[in-house]
């Protein structure tokens, strides 16, 4: 079944203001930060597997991979959806976990490198990034394809790659959680939740009182370096932006 672009059908009709992403995420922002984990939710990374039996533990390889068992090897990858639903104008909500909860790595530094990682990851897969957050153990971020050969999982392949050597001695988590976001989530406030929730993580998990407070959050897209979800009159802007570069055919994709 073909599905319908983002520009038709007054797909993303989001308000211009913060206040109103606030009052439409009102129930997002008032309970402290859960990471995500195994859940239940369609189209989501860490769809719940049931039990698993253990395999016995291997004391030569422990030794030698101090990290195994910690996520960041497995023997067995949670569920995706089929491939055509991370191409084209999909939208995903992505989650990339530190190993073991881990921190020491954020800093101003590793946020530059992320931006500019970003910014490749764009260029070769054709995405509009509208808002990410850098937390202390783990990565937020809402990709948007622009183009019918737009690949979500290709361009999550090269950003994991690419961060990872900026990690030092962490490590991110073997795989990184998805959501897709449903075609009922990809209109009116459902979207703005998903992009509050976003870009208000540090704020419900108490590191500041107001999320413009956070410096390791923002958006991406490509020649306009300082654009920032919170700022005054950022979503025309970016939806000004979107319907311009956005390919006519970026929708015209088969999902099973």
């Amino acid at each position: 079944m073909l599905r319908r672009g983002l520009g038709e059908g007054g797909c993303y009709a989001v308000e211009a203001d913060v206040s109103r992403l606030k009052s439409a995420c009102s129930s997002a922002g008032s309970s402290r930060h859960t990471p995500l984990t195994k859940g239940s939710q369609p189209g989501l990374g860490g769809a719940s597997l049931g039990p698993m039996k253990a395999a016995a533990p291997d004391e030569s390889a422990d030794q030698a991979r101090p990290l195994r068992g910690r996520g960041t090897e497995r023997a067995f990858y949670l569920p995706r959806l089929a491939r055509e639903h991370y191409q084209g104008d999909a939208v995903v909500h992505w989650t990339l976990s530190i190993a073991s909860r881990a921190q020491g790595w954020l800093d101003e530094l590793f946020h530059a490198r992320f931006r500019e990682m970003m910014l490749h990851a764009a260029a070769r897969e054709g995405l509009f990034c509208p808002t990410y957050c850098l937390m202390p153990d783990h990565i937020h971020l809402l990709w948007m394809g622009m183009r019918l050969d737009s690949d979500q999982r290709n361009g999550m392949k090269f950003l994991r790659a690419s961060l990872g050597r900026q990690l030092g001695s962490h490590h991110f988590q073997h795989q990184a959680h998805d959501h897709v976001l449903r075609q009922e989530e990809r209109r009116k406030d459902a979207f703005a939740r998903v992009c509050f929730y976003i870009i208000d993580n540090a704020r419900t998990a108490g590191l500041v009182e107001h999320p413009k407070l956070w410096p390791f959050a923002g958006a991406v897209v490509p020649g306009y370096p300082v654009l920032h979800p919170l700022a005054e009159g950022f979503w025309p802007t970016f939806w000004g932006l979107y319907h311009a570069v956005r390919a006519p055919d970026a929708g015209q994709i088969r999902r099973p």
